[in-house]
């Protein structure tokens, strides 16, 4: 399988990078950061296993250079199969605090720059007839969330609902699409966060290829307890979920 991850470079992007590339797939890893690729790139082509690692840098709010990216990363690759949208960031700030520039950056990556990708990545699969889209949203998508992680929240329940439009849209074709929410996970985003429902990144990478592998339309990673968790942020009223977030 040709699978193309952006966001490669760190946290839920590297690690399944590592795991798709250990495991024998052909990868095109694309970040910002080169030089972090490059290292990448030099430690899975040394496992003996490893199939094809081709990398390239991406700036998501490039929104002219996406295509050209994701277009000369395919062609390295010799066409897609599955393309993983999951370059973001977690930034922000409370809303008219005089920190604008963390929110407009957050919806600017996790949302227009999202939008971006999937454009280009759909004008391949539309060619060729079929692929898997993968858009990694969040469980902070479910609901607003206040404060810190209002653009957040907002950038993830956007990128969801480009999910959900794109499956109606597809149904019944070769075309897939996933939308996969991760929960607490240790990463760069949850640095910080203190909760006895974090998983490690390893246990979040495993949970987020195995949710990816079996291609649904939605899965909440890790299934316990984000599943049930992620149902009651989304429906239950507002005096219980104020609770939670």
């Amino acid at each position: 399988m040709r699978i193309l991850i952006t966001g490669a470079s760190s946290g839920l992007g590297e690690g399944m990078a590592r795991t798709y590339a250990e495991r024998g797939e052909d990868v095109a890893l694309l970040a910002r950061r080169l030089d972090r690729l490059e290292a990448l790139r030099a430690e899975l082509t040394a496992c003996p296993k490893a199939g094809t690692v081709e990398i390239g840098r991406l700036d998501v709010t490039d929104f002219d250079a996406v295509p050209v990216a994701i277009g000369a990363a395919v062609e390295r690759l010799g066409g897609l199969d599955r393309a993983i949208v999951n370059a973001g960031v977690g930034k922000g700030a409370p809303l008219g605090t005089g920190k604008a520039h963390a929110n407009l950056e957050t919806i600017q990556t996790n949302l227009t720059g999202a939008l971006a990708q999937i454009e280009a990545v759909l004008e391949v699969f539309r060619a060729q007839g079929r692929g898997h889209l993968v858009l990694i949203s969040s469980i902070a998508g479910q609901r607003g969330m206040p404060k810190a992680q209002t653009a957040y929240s907002a950038s993830k329940a956007g990128l969801t609902a480009i999910g959900e439009g794109l499956q109606a849209e597809f149904a019944g074709s070769d075309i897939t699409v996933t939308v996969i929410k991760p929960g607490f996970i240790e990463t760069d985003i949850n640095k910080g966060v203190k909760t006895s429902m974090k998983s490690s990144l390893d246990d979040g990478v495993k949970a987020l290829v195995k949710a990816i592998d079996r291609e649904p339309k939605e899965a909440a990673v890790p299934s316990w307890p984000w599943t049930p968790l992620g149902a009651v942020l989304r429906h239950a009223p507002d005096e219980l979920t104020r609770r939670l977030i």
